[in-house]
Formats: structure tokens, sequence, C-alpha cells
């Protein structure tokens, strides 16, 4: 995931999986949720930061979760 860009949609969609596995108040899906609403770079580099910190056992599921969403 180093150099993959998530669109917006995506980003929410994600951010959505990542709260159903964590919770709402997660850092990571905060943020997410913030830059799939705004767009901004800023934001977006930031909510792909904390979503890189999160435990990879629930970054993998929501990731896997979007991957059966389609």
């Amino acid at each position: 995931m180093s150099d993959t860009n998530i669109d917006r949609e995506t980003m929410g969609r994600l951010a959505k999986a990542l709260s159903f596995i964590s919770s709402a108040e997660d850092p990571a899906v905060v943020a997410m949720k913030l830059a799939a609403e705004s767009g901004v770079k800023k934001d977006i580099k930031q909510a792909r930061t904390l979503f890189l910190r999160v435990k990879p056992a629930h970054r993998n599921a929501a990731l896997a979760m979007l991957m059966d969403d389609d």
C-alpha cells in the first residue's frame, strides 16, 4: 500500500468497514471520514498515515470487507 491512491468514495467505504471492526471513534476512522468528505490533500495524507498505523489484522479485515462488497 506504499503507493496506492484511494479515491474519496472508496476511502469513505473503507472508513465504514474499519468503524465496524474497531470503533467509529478510532482516529483512523475519523480521519478517513474527514478526508472522504473534504478531499483535501492534507486530510488524505493524514488519513492514509493513520490507516497504516492500524493493526494489520484490522486493516486487512477492512480491505477484505471492501472486496466482498464488490
